[in-house]
């Protein structure tokens, strides 16, 4: 519309306007019909796209969706758009990697686009071509080789992330997709996921240390307490020592739970070169 606006081009009104998710769009303009969509959307309608299909190819090597125009039915134009990876997105991928994390890109764009994009970022594999209502049947498929954390952002991931072992939202994403999520972000930056993983490895581990030392450490002095070495060498464990012994030990587990607070978070190979 900028464009146009810079060409001195009229906006005609639109009437009819009507969006298919994971298709297009389509409405009436100065009573004309204008359909605008993914290839999709024009098998679709019947429309043939090959005359486009050495551009659209370009286009999807470059990382571009490639979108098309029909006005009246009949192919008119083909157009690109872009989404705009985010400067800490490589960063993160490389904290999960890092973590020892398969990442998974689970899209709407077309196979070479998103393929193309995979390559370029360094993503393990890549389920393209997904429409929205197709995203829990992927999580779900996913699942069966292990466990799945689902990152999103947008109403149409909402599902996915409650699908998921773990949902891990954007802050800044919608308000259906926070309320969704089992983890919520609250920057906007990738970085987080990686972050939080981590942390929760952490915290798991520090819980099982915990229990470990609890647990051996009763199991050790409870039968002293009860005098089992009295019979063979006259040791009794007095009640005041046996109230030290367990105080010492809850200031060991919380000592232990407080050595979290020098969490760091994950770097990537490199990262500090």
């Amino acid at each position: 519309m900028r464009a146009a606006e810079e060409r001195g081009l009229g906006l005609a009104p639109a009437d009819a306007f009507s969006a298919d998710p994971g298709f297009g769009v389509s409405a009436v303009i100065a009573g004309r019909r204008v359909e605008v969509g993914a290839d999709r959307l024009m098998q679709r309608l019947g429309v043939a796209v090959a005359p486009f299909a050495e551009e659209a190819a370009r286009l999807a090597d470059e990382g571009r969706t490639p979108l098309y125009v029909a006005v009246d039915g009949r192919l008119a134009a083909i157009v690109a758009v872009a989404d705009t990876v985010k400067p800490s997105t490589p960063a993160a991928l490389a904290a999960l990697h890092a973590l020892g994390l398969s990442v998974v890109m689970i899209t709407g764009d077309n196979r070479r686009t998103a393929e193309a994009v995979a390559r370029r970022l360094g993503i393990d594999a890549v389920e393209a071509e997904v429409l929205p209502g197709g995203k829990v049947e992927v999580v779900e498929r996913l699942k069966r080789a292990g466990p799945v954390a689902f990152v999103g952002d947008g109403i149409n991931d909402a599902p996915a992330l409650a699908a998921a072992d773990v949902g891990i939202a954007i802050g800044t994403g919608t308000d259906v997709a926070i309320e969704s999520a089992d983890v919520v972000l609250m920057s906007g930056a990738l970085t987080g996921v990686a972050t939080a993983l981590a942390l929760s490895r952490a915290t798991m581990r520090n819980i099982t240390e915990n229990l470990f030392w609890a647990f051996a450490y009763n199991v050790a002095l409870i039968p002293v307490a009860a005098g089992v070495l009295y019979p063979a060498a006259g040791i009794l464990l007095s009640p005041m020592l046996a109230a030290g012994a367990m105080a010492l030990s809850s200031v060991f587990v919380v000592t232990n739970a407080l050595r979290l607070r020098r969490f760091s978070p994950p770097q990537p190979a490199g990262a500090g070169s």
